[in-house]
C-alpha cells in the first residue's frame, strides 16, 4: 500500500486540531473580555473565571498534544518502513474518528463516562498498532 493512505488520517486529526484552536479561541476570547479578563495580565487564577463550556474546548485542545503524539509518531514510522496495510489504515481512522467524537463529547456535553469510554477505546486501537509494529520490528 502506499505510505499516503495511512498520512491521510494523521493529516485529518492534525486538521481537527486547527478546527480545536480556532473553536478554543472563538470562545476563549469573547469570554476573556465578559469576565474582564486583561490577556497581557492574565493568570491562571483569572482564567479560572472562564465558564466551563470554555474551559472545556481549551482543554480538549491540551488533550489533543498529549496521545495523538503517540499516535503521529507510530504512524510516520509505519510509513517510513514500508509497513503500511490495510489494517494500520483501518486503525488509523477508526483512532482519528474516535479522538474527533471524544473531542467533540468533551468540548459539549462532556459526560465523563462516554469520554472514557471513547478514550478508552482510543487508546486500545493504538496499542494495537504499537503491538502490531513491534513484533513486526522485533519478531
Amino acid at each position: 500500500m502506499d505510505a499516503r493512505s495511512i498520512l491521510q488520517p494523521l493529516f485529518v486529526l492534525a486538521l481537527w486540531n486547527v478546527v480545536m484552536w480556532i473553536w478554543m479561541y472563538a470562545t476563549r476570547i469573547p469570554a476573556m473580555s465578559k469576565a474582564g479578563i486583561d490577556p497581557a495580565t492574565a493568570t491562571k487564577d483569572s482564567m479560572g473565571r472562564l465558564p466551563p463550556e470554555v474551559v472545556r474546548v481549551a482543554d480538549n485542545y491540551n488533550h489533543l498534544f498529549e496521545q495523538p503524539t503517540l499516535f503521529y509518531a507510530v504512524v510516520i514510522s509505519i510509513a517510513v518502513l514500508g509497513h503500511v496495510d490495510g489494517f494500520y489504515v483501518g486503525c488509523a481512522w477508526v483512532y482519528v474518528a474516535l479522538r474527533i467524537v471524544h473531542s467533540l463529547v468533551q468540548a459539549t456535553v462532556n459526560i465523563i463516562l462516554i469520554r472514557f469510554t471513547i478514550f478508552s477505546l482510543s487508546s486500545i486501537v493504538l496499542a494495537i498498532m504499537i503491538f502490531r509494529e513491534s513484533f513486526r520490528l522485533f519478531g
